[in-house]
């Protein structure tokens, strides 16, 4: 906790007001690094704060357990305290301060720090100020969980040692005005040592005379759990999974991640819509989260509950699904590009396909040698239309040939007649498989707007 006249500067001046345009460029070649971690310094570069916090209740959960007989109601206690401080983190600390994705009552303010200082993770202005920082860093050097830095780095081991370097200024003045937030700062510690374990202790105790059982599972143990569950936001959330919504940055969606977290599994779609209370948009998607926080709302507990426009969200799923049907398209083989094509006249066509077995369908001219005998309506009718114009007969008046054949069709160009298609056949030139071809913005001209005038051999 800082000074008080600290405080009040960070109430009244935004601590990324002043910051260079080319803040993270100029931070990563000028910030001054703390040495690497070694055998040798370990000792001096632990967090012995968090280690504290994170190392300690496993083994004291684990030989508790050994020692302490599980009582049902105890147990079903212990997961509902799970759910409530785990709550406090995700719809309080997360969404609630530090995305301010939806407005909360007094009331239910005060329920959710006291219900996040049960989760023993920080204050909610610290914890804040790591996360956004974490958003507005994600995947670089300045963020505090770098995931690139390995699964564990990410998940734990980003609090078991002193930093490498500052992570990168994130603004919480807004947090520093908040009368619940100030209150939890100040009375953090007892509000921890209250909530995580004094409370799981006494509601067993009192109820049916379970102390021991409250303090080992209820207290402990859960800690334990919401510690990992939290803590899987930034490591797993970051690994397992798809990005339906952008591949820039590593956070995913799964399903699984959303199971041990209380539902802030779907972690690519937070990444890119971070206002929006939701993490999962479709309503069978698990979020517990969410539906706490609209029956909030129907109770009168919470408004102003932000989603981002339906429209925005759809064009970035289509954009994912766009790229990977170009990464499918990529992998097929396509038509020769007209423009590679060599041009010849209609007499050294007929002269031509006197030795090969040439067809001019659509102002192209194709090399049918390889399926004659494979035509399913008879090789015949092929034969019939070697040195001719078989666009009509293609075209419906033999047979209406489907996509398919179209496609294959164009695989065999090997000339482009000189003067081009018939009039009235445009929308005929390009194949079915090519007329929604997935293009990059430079990719946009016409493969088929325009022939070389020069007149030559056919390719083979």
């Amino acid at each position: 906790m800082g000074s008080p006249s600290s405080v009040a500067i960070d109430d009244i001046v935004p601590s990324d007001l002043n910051i260079p345009d080319n803040y993270v460029q100029h931070t990563l070649r000028t910030q001054k690094l703390r040495p690497p971690v070694t055998l040798n310094n370990l000792l001096g570069e632990l967090n012995y704060i968090s280690c504290t916090f994170v190392l300690l209740p496993p083994v004291i959960g684990l030989i508790g357990a050994c020692y302490t007989p599980l009582v049902w109601k105890t147990a079903l206690f212990s997961v509902l305290y799970y759910f409530v401080t785990g709550l406090g983190i995700t719809a309080g600390y997360h969404r609630l301060w530090a995305h301010r994705s939806y407005n909360a009552s007094l009331p239910l303010q005060y329920v959710l720090s006291f219900a996040g200082a049960g989760a023993a993770q920080g204050s909610i202005k610290w914890w804040s100020r790591g996360h956004r920082a974490h958003h507005r860093y994600t995947d670089t050097d300045l963020d505090p969980y770098n995931a690139h830095k390995g699964f564990f780095y990410s998940h734990i081991g980003w609090m078991l040692v002193k930093p490498r370097r500052k992570p990168g200024v994130a603004d919480v003045s807004d947090l520093g005005k908040d009368p619940v937030v100030r209150f939890q700062h100040r009375w953090y510690l007892q509000m921890v040592i209250f909530m995580a374990f004094i409370l799981p202790t006494l509601i067993p105790w009192l109820c049916w005379g379970d102390a021991r059982g409250g303090y080992i599972y209820a207290g402990v143990l859960r800690l334990v759990f919401v510690h990992h569950s939290t803590f899987c936001v930034n490591s797993l959330a970051h690994w397992l999974g798809e990005t339906p919504f952008d591949d820039k940055h590593t956070p995913r969606d799964h399903f699984i991640t959303a199971l041990v977290t209380v539902g802030e599994g779907y972690h690519n779609f937070h990444h890119q819509f971070p206002m929006d209370y939701r993490n999962a948009i479709k309503w069978y998607q698990y979020d517990p989260t969410k539906w706490f926080i609209a029956t909030m709302k129907m109770l009168g507990l919470a408004s102003h509950l932000k989603t981002f426009p339906d429209n925005e969200v759809r064009k970035g799923q289509l954009t994912m699904e766009l790229k990977k049907l170009h990464q499918t398209q990529e992998k097929l083989e396509w038509p020769s590009d007209s423009n590679d094509l060599p041009v010849i006249s209609w007499d050294s066509y007929q002269e031509q396909a006197k030795n090969r077995p040439l067809v001019l369908i659509s102002g192209f001219i194709h090399d049918v040698s390889t399926f004659i005998h494979e035509h399913p309506g008879g090789s015949h009718l092929i034969i019939k239309f070697i040195g001719k114009d078989a666009t009509t007969a293609f075209f419906g008046g033999v047979y209406d040939h489907s996509n398919a054949a179209h496609n294959l069709l164009a695989m065999k160009r090997v000339g482009v007649l000189h003067g081009g298609m018939p009039h009235g056949l445009d929308e005929k030139v390009v194949p079915p498989s090519q007329r929604l071809k997935i293009a990059r913005y430079n990719e946009l001209s016409s493969a088929y707007s325009s022939y070389s005038e020069s007149e030559g051999g056919l390719l083979g």
